[in-house]
């Protein structure tokens, strides 16, 4: 094909956009079809964080548009077939469109908003189950699954599973010991608590994934590690998204950033201040020590459990702090008077003034301020980027990680655990810019959990220094040097409450006055 060929080939593919209904009514569609996010991502080949955002008022283009409006078409076609026994014109989009005006209005705009909140219990999405699964409040078997967990719609179907005539169970369920422990006595009448941490489905996408790759490479560990190395991005990415199935918020994976957030220059950084700790004490007690350098487990999987902002980040100036939003805040950082014996809450820096820190760094400046503790003065704040926040927005997420990581270091499934670790990690250094996670552009959240990493660490140096330990050394997100009988102060193991050891050293001056 020669080039003006070519040209005139492209020319003519390209034609008025076909067009689409209302975003409430593209949802109104996909619930009355009883469809997840997931199932229609699924069958077009894009994220379910993809349709949220065509819920909410975002449009695809090209060749992804015209198989959503086919989809619509075919679902309101469908239900309409399904529904419709006489030669009535209502048609089942009338309805859809009547439903989503008659509805409360979903907080967006059409190119600004990040996220849609539904409401306690209006925004759950009810899955239909080809087979049913167990019930997590009773054990019987349940047709729908809401909010990622199968349970009965009407309480009156909970029963109890001790009921005369229970049906039997749908898939081999391990015989319940007849005499429970009082823990295991005490969660059975918390159905709230045991719905929430009940994730044997995101543990078992790991699961199959690490076995798949096993049978793939016939047993070679190395192999298959590798495999999973590679695909640990999109396999976190696709955790996430089922783990956040039926949440009540629906986050758009690219917002609006302001300029603070963007990069100065393609091989520079942006003007975001992560607080990364580098600190050495500079005068030891006298005597020799033995130094121990522990290693702080799971580092970023715990800062997981941060404060991210939901939706777009609104500027503010000379405005209070306010805990129920999280983002990015311009101060002027307290003087810190402890340097002797405890590192700098904003890490080490040269230059004096004003700078843009993250949420976790404020919120530990204004703890350290605080009479509890008094260690400094309130940072002044100038100027903010923030938005409604919750701490919990990935929550299933990290307990998901976190089951997979108890589970692979008990059975000493050192594939798993690499991999495990390589999904959180990889997850936190690609929400920015980057060329291998195109799903999710971040990087506000990419700052606020690095920065939640070094709060934890430096809390873990006051800790220590609290309970009588010297305080050597801090570092990045998991290096903690201290002189004296750690283990009263901190479990040791490998969990991601717990600290190993890394090194045995020793500092400072012997007898003669000679420094090691």
């Amino acid at each position: 094909m020669g080039d003006f060929e070519a040209i005139d080939s492209l020319l003519a593919s390209i034609g008025p956009q076909v067009d689409l209904p209302a975003p409430e009514v593209r949802r109104a569609l996909r619930e009355r079809a009883q469809l997840s996010k997931a199932q229609v991502a699924r069958a077009l080949g894009v994220s379910p964080s993809t349709v949220s955002g065509w819920e909410a008022g975002r449009n695809p283009a090209g060749e992804v548009r015209n198989k959503y409006a086919y989809l619509l078409d075919g679902l309101n076609a469908k239900l309409t077939t399904d529904t419709d026994t006489d030669t009535d014109t209502d048609t089942v989009l009338e309805r859809a469109e009547e439903a989503a005006a008659a509805a409360p209005t979903a907080l967006h705009t059409d190119t600004a908003a990040d996220v849609a909140f539904h409401g306690p219990g209006g925004g759950d999405e009810v899955e239909s189950l080809a087979v049913p699964e167990s019930c997590v409040l009773c054990g019987r078997p349940a047709g729908q699954r809401v909010a990622g967990f199968a349970q009965h719609l009407d309480p009156a179907d909970c029963q109890d599973t001790t009921a005369k005539e229970p049906p039997a169970p749908v898939t081999a369920r391990p015989t319940p010991d007849p005499k429970p422990s009082q823990s295991e006595a005490v969660r059975a009448k918390s159905p709230a608590r045991r719905a929430f941490q009940d994730l044997s489905g995101p543990t078992d996408l790991i699961h199959e994934a690490v076995e798949g790759a096993l049978a793939a490479h016939h047993g070679d560990v190395e192999g298959a590690a590798a495999a999973l190395l590679k695909r640990a991005i999109p396999d976190a990415m696709r955790l996430l998204d089922d783990t956040r199935r039926g949440a009540r918020y629906d986050v758009v994976a690219h917002p609006w950033i302001p300029d603070i957030l963007k990069k100065q220059t393609s091989r520079g950084a942006d003007q975001i201040w992560e607080a990364r700790p580098k600190w050495t004490r500079t005068r030891l007690p006298p005597g020799l020590h033995e130094v121990t350098a522990l290693d702080i487990n799971g580092a970023y999987l715990s800062a997981l459990k941060t404060h991210l902002p939901l939706g777009r980040l609104e500027h503010s100036t000379g405005l209070p702090h306010d805990r129920r939003r999280a983002g990015v805040h311009l101060i002027t950082p307290p003087d810190w008077e402890h340097d002797s014996c405890l590192p700098n809450p904003i890490g080490q820096r040269d230059e004096p003034g004003p700078l843009w820190v993250t949420e976790p760094t404020l919120r530990l400046l204004l703890r350290l301020s605080s009479p509890k503790y008094g260690l400094c003065e309130a940072p002044e704040i100038h100027e903010s980027y923030t938005s409604g926040a919750s701490e919990n927005l990935l929550e299933k997420f990290r307990i998901a990680l976190k089951d997979a990581r108890d589970t692979a270091i008990a059975t000493g499934d050192e594939v798993t655990l690499e991999y495990v670790k390589a999904m959180y990690s990889k997850f936190v250094s690609t929400m920015g810019e980057s060329n291998y996670n195109r799903e999710l552009y971040r990087p506000d959240w990419m700052h606020i959990i690095r920065s939640q990493a070094f709060a934890n660490l430096w809390m873990k140096a006051f800790k220590a220094h609290d309970e009588g330990l010297a305080v050597v050394r801090v570092m990045g997100t998991d290096e903690l040097h201290v002189i004296g009988d750690w283990r009263r102060v901190f479990p040791e193991g490998r969990g991601v409450t717990e600290v190993k050891v890394k090194d045995f050293y020793t500092a400072g001056t012997d007898t003669a006055g000679e420094e090691r």
